[in-house]
């Protein structure tokens, strides 16, 4: 008997500790690593959606559009820059729009966050875009590179990690920073960032391929899917914070 207490009290401290390893009691909802992993696969499944159905434009790459851009101005071919240079301008102005919803709410509601403000955004943007025909493509990776520029600003912090959920070079260059300080230094938390950072990337890769499987299949509805997540993404904020209210 003494031995079955002692066992489950061993599992209870193992699976609490993987809860802390999770998501830190310190952590805000808007930081969690559920949400992150969430926010990343939908930000591979945009760039897919985009590029394979939507006139292989990046809704996230913006250094591909503005190169693309460059080439398509140097060639003389106005109307083609035009397809690359709106949606740089639309991931612009996503940036410009989070920002000033943190200055209006940041202080102003307690019930919903800032950020939920914006995820929700990006949700019903996603629903509008699903009902445009491909002759509508400029205005479609517009929106969506709206919703993107609005998540990479919103959410830059995941786990107390810097990262970005709409592209991978700067995930890719602290991944590799991390696993050779580790490497040299024998680090655990470098080696624990490692991890962290080729799971961000191991997730938007997962969300590109979804991104190719659904567009077979849902045409312009597929970009439902990412609507899907953020709702979810919207949801678990407010799970987060009731659980994390609780337990404090």
């Amino acid at each position: 008997m003494t031995t079955l207490v002692m066992e489950d009290n061993s599992s209870i401290f193992v699976i609490k500790s993987f809860r802390k390893l999770i998501v830190p009691k310190e952590t805000q909802a808007s930081e969690s690593l559920y949400l992150g992993t969430i926010l990343a696969i939908s930000g591979g499944f945009m760039d897919a959606y985009t590029y394979i159905y939507r006139g292989q434009v990046f809704a996230n790459a913006q250094t591909g559009n503005i190169v693309l851009l460059g080439i398509n101005l140097s060639e003389g071919r106005w109307l083609v820059a035009l397809r690359y240079l709106l949606p740089v301008l639309a991931f612009a102005s996503g940036i410009l729009i989070s920002d000033f919803i943190r200055y209006r709410y940041k202080r102003i509601t307690r019930s919903v966050h800032w950020r939920q403000i914006t995820i929700l955004m990006e949700a019903l943007t996603f629903m509008v875009v699903a009902f445009f025909p491909q002759s509508l493509n400029l205005l479609a990776n517009s929106l969506i590179s709206l919703a993107c520029g609005i998540q990479v600003e919103s959410f830059r912090k995941i786990h107390g990690n810097s990262v970005a959920t709409t592209m991978c070079i700067g995930n890719l260059r602290a991944a590799v920073e991390s696993f050779a300080e580790f490497l040299y230094f024998r680090n655990p938390g470098a080696g624990k960032r490692t991890v962290f950072y080729g799971g961000m990337i191991a997730a938007f890769a997962f969300g590109a391929v979804l991104g190719n499987y659904f567009v077979f299949f849902w045409r312009e509805r597929a970009i439902l899917v990412s609507c899907f997540l953020m709702i979810i993404g919207f949801l678990l904020m407010f799970v987060w914070k009731s659980e994390h209210v609780q337990s404090t």
